[in-house]
């Protein structure tokens, strides 16, 4: 059985104007890959309602898990909620829980209609608690909505991860050599490459002050043949007069 796909949303125009830098991909494709789903695509897009609605509507019918990022704050720009609620065709409403624990922990009167937003929710939807703040994000049915604040996302997927469907765990292999050229080692590294297809061998070039090289990445589902395919490359690297080197290369 192949392993459960998903994409990833970004949903903010701070992310597409540059004033902030996402940081939540990443760590949500490592999260994924370690519960065996294979994340197939990502992207970032505007806080515009029908764009919002076509890409939830787009991508949760072609992957098994959608994850969406941002948007759902007390904001006016917050709307994440009530567009993934368009998309199912379903009411946005108050959501009775969601709204009973955010309520009760304002004073009277603080939770006013900006908050309200936050315990407003497709009808239907089942909470994502998480242990930093109160607001929760929601799933409704492949569809995981999360907060754009980094602590706050990764508490919330903390939560959700054990309710996502499992896959065989993705693993990564990885050699480098410095001083290494691409072109080089691109026909040997593309006849590795057809002998393992089950492995997908990534070449990576790196620039550091301490020398340039390259860097190449077997992920798959099958460590040893991981393993296998990381070892021929580390042979190919030492055939061409390269010094190769277990592991990806330090950070610049």
């Amino acid at each position: 059985m192949s392993n459960p796909t998903a994409a990833v949303l970004v949903i903010g125009n701070e992310i597409l104007s540059g004033r902030t830098q996402d940081t939540n991909l990443r760590f949500l494709a490592q999260g994924l890959g370690a519960r065996g789903i294979r994340l197939v695509e990502a992207r970032v897009i505007p806080d515009i309602a029908e764009v919002i609605i076509g890409t939830v509507n787009e991508l949760r019918a072609r992957v098994d898990v959608l994850l969406t990022t941002g948007g759902i704050g007390p904001t006016h720009d917050d709307i994440t909620s009530e567009c993934v609620a368009a998309a199912f065709g379903v009411p946005w409403e108050p959501h009775p829980e969601a709204w009973a624990r955010m309520e009760a922990s304002y004073k009277p009167g603080e939770f006013n209609p900006a908050r309200q937003r936050m315990a407003t929710m497709p009808r239907g939807a089942g909470l994502i608690d998480n242990a930093v703040s109160v607001a929760p994000g929601f799933s409704i049915g492949n569809v995981h909505v999360l907060a754009g604040v980094p602590r706050v996302m990764q508490a919330m997927f903390a939560t959700l991860v054990e309710r996502l469907p499992r896959g065989t765990p993705i693993a990564a292999r990885a050699v480098h050599a410095l001083g290494a050229a691409e072109g080089r080692i691109a026909a040997g590294l593309s006849a590795i490459q057809a002998r393992y297809p089950e492995a997908d061998l990534g070449s990576y070039p790196f620039y550091r002050p301490s020398g340039n090289g390259v860097a190449i990445v077997a992920k798959g589902t099958d460590p040893a043949r991981l393993e296998a395919a990381i070892a021929e490359v580390a042979a190919l690297f030492a055939t061409l007069g390269y010094a190769p080197v277990a592991g990806e290369p330090p950070a610049a």
